[in-house]
């Protein structure tokens, strides 16, 4: 199934029943009052976050989306049925946006996470609900409310404790299939991955955590050159980035060019971005004169630490998730 991560809908909440105009007839009983019942509630729609869902792929089929009607009342004092619920089921990460006003309405986090987005219209209430000691025979009911009309855009934003940037063919998707249970498409050509991928890592000590494999940036991607913005979107909800470079493609005269043309594109969009704690990991160390260009990049970097492994032969994954996990886990403790 393709990753869809927007959709566009609008949903209808249920009018309220009108409530009943009737009075008690029964045969030797005169002037038995009235006796209409109240009109059934409309139904409400409502998002509930589903830890089965992925994607939107279901609402993106779905343009109109109508809860029930309530039913009218009866006499003898009867209930009109209250109209059902529509409940909608979306992935953790989904935000809830007016299409109309740009209003966030809900940014729906929380496995389980219900909330009305449109009330179902009050049913009206019978004539009985109008007697009184002065009024002994209203000739009058209440009609129901109406309904709620939304237009609706839904936007998925992965939720993942850390995501892997870089420039295409950095390697990310060898590395995520490498430490996770995630096995997205590997092939030697930039942008192989057109979706985010997501999946678990499992250390030896500390928690599991997500991790999400975001495709290829490039200049511009800010812009949404490529597929930028929509992959920098997914960026924000990480915690922590792993900074994939590719050191056998790194200029010998400027090692620092994929690191900060990354960093760049990743401030332009969101000052949230820029300040996001960073692993900086280079990649393919397997490959010819891989040393001396880490030794390269190492030297114009001042900014800590620097990992180095293979992806596709696993040397130095089981440090990077270990590392990973204690940042995490640091992390956590602060919160």
């Amino acid at each position: 199934m393709r990753f869809i991560d927007e959709a566009l809908v609008t949903v209808f909440s249920g009018k309220g029943g009108p409530g009943c105009l009737s009075f008690r007839r029964e045969r030797f009983i005169e002037r038995g009052g009235p006796d209409g019942g109240d009109g059934g509630h409309g139904g409400s729609v409502i998002f509930r976050a589903d830890p089965g869902k992925r994607t939107l792929f279901d609402l993106r089929r779905q343009k109109l989306l109508r809860a029930k009607n309530g039913m009218p009342g009866l006499g003898q004092n009867k209930h009109g049925k209250n109209g059902a619920d529509l409940i909608l089921p979306v992935p953790a990460g989904t935000i809830v946006t007016n299409a109309e006003t740009g209003e966030v309405i809900k940014d729906i986090t929380e496995p389980g996470t219900e909330f009305i987005v449109a009330q179902g219209g009050m049913g009206g209430r019978g004539n009985k609900r109008f007697a009184s000691s002065t009024h002994k025979a209203p000739r009058f009911a209440q009609p129901g409310m109406p309904g709620v009309e939304l237009s609706l855009k839904l936007e998925l934003k992965l939720l993942a404790d850390v995501g892997i940037v870089g420039l295409p063919n950095a390697g990310k998707s060898t590395l995520i299939s490498r430490i996770s249970s995630a096995r997205p498409k590997v092939a030697n050509y930039p942008f192989t991955t057109l979706t985010p991928s997501l999946g678990m890592v499992v250390p030896d000590f500390g928690e599991p955590f997500a991790v999400a494999d975001i495709p290829g940036l490039i200049e511009g991607a800010h812009e949404g050159t490529g597929l930028g913005i929509q992959f920098l979107k997914h960026v924000e909800r990480t915690g922590i980035l792993i900074h994939l470079i590719d050191i056998s493609e790194t200029d010998p005269d400027d090692p620092l060019e994929a690191f900060n043309l990354i960093n760049r594109e990743l401030a332009l969009y969101s000052k949230t971005l820029a300040e996001k704690s960073q692993v900086v990991v280079l990649n393919k160390i397997d490959l010819t004169d891989a040393e001396e260009k880490v030794e390269r990049f190492k030297q114009a970097y001042k900014g800590g630490e620097v990992l180095t492994l293979s992806a596709a032969t696993g040397e130095g994954t089981k440090e990077l998730v270990r590392i990973l996990a204690q940042k995490l886990g640091r992390e956590n403790e602060q919160q």
